[in-house]
């Protein structure tokens, strides 16, 4: 999805060259499944993390293409917002100790990259939302000066005809309106990948679906919005809510949103290909040269272009990826469901407790989205992003109970099983779902932390301004987040 794209504008012949080429692409997509054309022999797994810059007052510090130059790291690259930079970390099995050493090899990336831009007077902060930013800071000026963030932005608005709506009830609400896209870039997130074949990808994707809301609950890092507490995970409304190409007639009418949890569980990972071009106008109708046909019929492999760029701009919290390496074609399934932060630990224990509880659910005889009707994994969903690890959640045989109930009687002991099928030695997979385990005992995530340490600090400190109270949450968080941790440890005195 990160694919670049020049500057320039669009006819009505381009989105309809566009349109033809998609349905021909995805005929080519079926073909491939059809001839079992995918790699499998060495599932792999990997991750995207997204940070947020702040200069030393902790405001966002919109100077990434500057540190991107200071840290000289190709792992590192921008995002969306002048304050954001991602790291792509590289991929890799889960077998035996490779949890452990990743995770030691991404604290020294990252801690040379935060030495690096603290030279020129930046910080590197892995956290959902930073509390620090303001309405005033996400402007058209905040957008990084690439060619596709501002075609994204043209065609979003052009699509809309109207300003963006924002507007988030939790204990405080929020209620602004945007000009640009660029209250997208508040959202910073951690993205896990999984290569599986074309006959496992669905049982995947549905079990992801709905462990959905539990990794929500237990991973929220995002209370505070422009200054306001708002839901425990805000950036889940919040980049709904940003990148909606619909006016209010349209959704009205049904018409399904660009960020979307979905509407069904799936069959095929060619419905999801298959729902993206029915249902969804391209945003980048980027043609090239390629024919897909005629790549395939001579038993070569084709890239898809028209493809992954419209799945690149369809941003499902589950969502397929079709990629290409070392000239062989795979699957994965990235999950978008969490954000970043709170430490490099407390992202290894999210992908700990993801993985391993997802190996065993897409695999049982009765799969649990057998016993779970979609809306209420959707619902699920919606209320471990309000509530945090507060929520109460459905899950089959239990009933509607305590996040923290389900995990640790039924879910913490399937990941665990699951990550001794993965291989991982038992002394990682202890220390890594440890971690999740006491922030169930504990009810202490990244939310939780931020909105005690918060309250704790403005009480002390009144009548100093609220803002002020949010820095000093926030340079007490990026300390500790560079302790490494893990959050449910942290103090909040």
């Amino acid at each position: 999805m990160g694919e670049k794209v020049e500057a320039r504008s669009f006819s009505r012949a381009d989105r309809q060259r566009y349109r033809e080429k998609l349905r021909r692409c995805l005929d080519v997509f079926g073909r491939m499944l059809n001839e079992s054309q995918f790699e499998f022999d060495r599932p792999l797994t990997g991750m995207e993390i997204e940070f947020n810059l702040v200069d030393a007052q902790q405001d966002p510090a919109m100077r990434n293409e500057e540190v991107l130059a200071a840290i000289a790291d190709e792992v590192f690259q921008a995002e969306m917002g002048q304050f954001n930079i991602e790291i792509n970390v590289r991929p890799s099995s889960l077998a035996g100790r490779a949890a452990e050493e990743l995770e030691a090899e991404l604290r020294a990336s990252l801690n040379e990259a935060d030495v690096r831009a603290r030279a020129i007077g930046a910080h590197i902060v892995m956290i959902g939302a930073l509390p620090t930013l303001r309405p005033e800071d996400l402007t058209e000026a905040a957008i990084t000066a690439h060619p596709r963030y501002a075609l994204i932005n043209e065609q979003i608005f052009a699509a809309r005809g109207e300003d963006l709506h924002i507007a988030i009830d939790g204990p405080e609400r929020l209620d602004v309106h945007a000009d640009t896209i660029a209250p997208e870039a508040a959202c910073t997130s951690t993205q896990f990948h999984l290569q599986v074949s074309p006959q496992e990808y669905a049982a995947h994707w549905n079990a992801a679906q709905c462990i959905a809301g539990v990794q929500l609950a237990l991973g929220a890092n995002s209370p505070f919005l422009f200054g306001k507490e708002l839901w425990r995970e805000t950036r889940i409304a919040l980049f709904e809510q940003a990148t909606d190409t619909r006016p209010q007639e349209l959704k009205a009418q049904g018409v399904r949103p660009r960020v979307w949890f979905g509407e069904r569980f799936i069959t095929s990972v060619f419905d999801h290909f298959e729902e993206n071009v029915t249902y969804f106008p391209a945003l980048l109708p980027v043609c090239d040269d390629e024919d897909p046909v005629a790549v395939l019929d001579r038993g070569d492999v084709p890239r898809l272009s028209e493809l992954r760029m419209h799945n690149g701009t369809i941003y499902r919290w589950n969502r397929p990826v079709y990629d290409i390496h070392q000239g062989r074609p795979h699957l994965r399934v990235e999950n978008r469901v969490l954000p970043a932060g709170p430490s490099v630990v407390d992202v290894f224990a999210n992908g700990a407790f993801y993985y391993g509880l997802l190996r065993v659910l897409a695999a049982q005889d009765r799969p649990v989205w057998s016993q779970m009707s979609f809306t209420t994994a959707e619902d699920n969903f919606l209320a471990g992003a309000r509530n945090g690890i507060n929520a109460h959640l459905y899950w089959p045989g239990l009933g509607t109970v305590p996040v923290t109930e389900l995990v640790l009687r039924r879910l913490l002991p399937l990941a665990q099983q699951g990550l001794a099928e993965w291989g991982v030695d038992s002394a990682v997979s202890d220390r890594l779902l440890g971690a999740i385990e006491r922030r169930c005992t504990t009810y202490r995530n990244g939310a939780e932390w931020q909105v005690e340490t918060f309250r704790r600090i403005d009480e002390q400190r009144r009548p100093l301004d609220r803002r002020d109270s949010l820095r000093e949450m926030l340079r007490r968080y990026s300390e500790l987040m560079h302790a490494n941790e893990p959050v449910d440890s942290w103090p909040v005195d």
